[in-house]
């Protein structure tokens, strides 16, 4: 991607100041993704944040300046460089692939993003304490079924459990009021300690905010208190 072009592509994502949105923001997902090698935007329609869903999910997490928002498998960080680009906050995507990490990075790069990182690290490396906000694209979805990106990971269901347990146990760590984006999904990785807030998006994307403390021993049983937004008839993930 020459210059000219990669100046076309940052226009439309410039920060608005704060945490609100631009109301003019709007850039297609075919031209955003044109920032990737080819092999990497082949992916982005099954595996990677919608343009639209990054940007509202950027508003729901960001409610301070500087809040720091961690993506659990960020894939070729699309999330963040949308949302580090709308917002004040600080985004740090973290991926198992070499070659997405690099391409994230290259991509930070050519949008001059500030206020971004990518990690290349297991998710189980990484200390939750450290972030105020999480944002969750299905990143453990691929050990059970469906589109996977390659072989270049360990896949199984015994490693979705553990993950999503570690991811789970960690959520319930964090302090009373911490928000989590999650899009698509079962939420298998929300522990019971978290209400779903609002939905967006066909109930794709859902904010969850931490309410209660957190039970592990509840956790481990299984016994979940009912999830709720909008009252006690609001969605609960259908595998509990």
């Amino acid at each position: 991607m020459n210059a000219s072009s990669t100046r076309d592509l940052a226009s439309p994502l410039e920060a608005s100041g704060g945490t609100e949105l631009p109301d003019a923001f709007s850039i297609e997902d075919e031209k955003f993704d044109q920032i990737y090698p080819p092999l990497v935007r082949t992916l982005s329609s099954i595996f990677w944040t919608p343009v639209a869903v990054a940007a509202e999910a950027a508003r729901l997490l960001v409610t301070r300046p500087g809040a720091r928002v961690l993506d659990v498998g960020c894939g070729a960080g699309k999330f963040c460089l949308i949302a580090a680009t709308l917002t004040d906050g600080r985004f740090t995507g973290v991926e198992q692939r070499a070659e997405l990490v690099s391409a994230a990075r290259d991509a930070a790069a050519q949008l001059g993003a500030a206020g971004v990182e990518f990690l290349h690290a297991n998710i189980m490396d990484v200390a939750f304490a450290d972030y105020d906000a999480f944002y969750i694209f299905n990143p453990f979805e691929e050990h059970l079924h469906g589109h996977k990106i390659d072989s270049a990971v360990p896949l199984s269901p015994e490693l979705f459990e553990r993950y999503t347990s570690y991811v789970s146990g960690q959520l319930g760590l964090q302090p009373l009021g911490t928000r989590v984006v999650t899009y698509m999904g079962y939420a298998d990785d929300i522990p019971a300690c978290y209400d779903c807030e609002a939905t967006f998006f066909n109930d794709d994307v859902k904010l969850w905010i931490k309410t209660r403390e957190y039970d592990p021993a509840l956790e481990r049983l299984g016994l979940t208190t009912r999830r709720s937004y909008r009252g006690s008839q609001g969605w609960a993930p259908p595998r509990r």
